[in-house]
């Protein structure tokens, strides 16, 4: 992960110089892009400590943007908002936000809240772009799972579920936690439907026995992924 340096993408140019020239005030390194699959490859190949991600942009709305980087890393990401859009607001933080700013924003309110998300994230965490424990292999960047060496395909919320899971492995994450990992709208969602999702997780991965699978159900709490010993 790259030391303070911000990835923006923002297809709106005037605002996206008015980013850079004030996080360079402040001495923050920025790279930036115009639309969200530009993004998404600068996110892979820069490995930023922090995104500021539009909501509007040309070929792959900010949504998608966030969906995608939130199955590959927990880096903080701050969204730029409309105006009174109180819905955009909520579904960003549900979806895996860490914070929000509105447009038109005060120069000194993103400078502050980007120093703080910053300071909530220390680059010694950083992420590792695979898992493998030797009986589970996943490729976070190129969305590959393999079980026992066998490539497993997987359906796109199979995949967030399972890569929630591993990416707190050995945690137990409560049904509502997955929920806000693994769906587009889970407040939309009872936390049943994690039990259903779970199920058909296991089949499809070939660990179908409760007791053994490494998808543990921790009766009373939820689930955790158990490595292999």
């Amino acid at each position: 992960m790259s030391s303070d340096r911000v990835l923006i993408i923002e297809d709106e140019q005037d605002v996206q110089t008015a980013l850079r020239i004030v996080l360079q005030r402040a001495g923050i390194e920025s790279i930036s892009a115009s639309a969200g699959r530009e993004g998404l490859r600068l996110f892979h190949e820069q490995k930023p400590a922090l995104v500021i991600l539009d909501v509007g942009l040309p070929d792959m709305d900010g949504w998608g943007v966030l969906e995608r980087i939130r199955d590959m890393s927990h880096v903080p990401i701050l969204m730029l908002t409309a105006r009174g859009l109180e819905t955009e607001k909520i579904r960003g933080l549900q979806s895996g936000a860490d914070d929000y700013v509105t447009k038109p924003f005060s120069n000194a309110e993103v400078v502050a809240r980007v120093q703080a998300l910053l300071r909530r994230s220390p680059v010694s965490l950083e992420e590792s772009d695979v898992f493998d424990d030797g009986r589970l292999f996943m490729d976070y960047l190129k969305r590959i799972v393999r079980v026992d060496g066998e490539e497993v395909p997987l359906s796109a919320l199979e995949y967030r579920l399972l890569a929630t899971l591993t990416r707190h492995a050995g945690n137990v994450l409560s049904p509502e936690q997955l929920l806000s990992h693994a769906w587009n709208d889970p407040h939309a969602i009872g936390p049943d439907r994690v039990k259903f999702a779970v199920g058909r997780l296991r089949r499809r991965l070939g660990w179908h026995e409760g007791k053994t699978s490494p998808i543990e159900a921790v009766r009373g709490f939820g689930y955790r992924y158990r490595r292999a010993a």
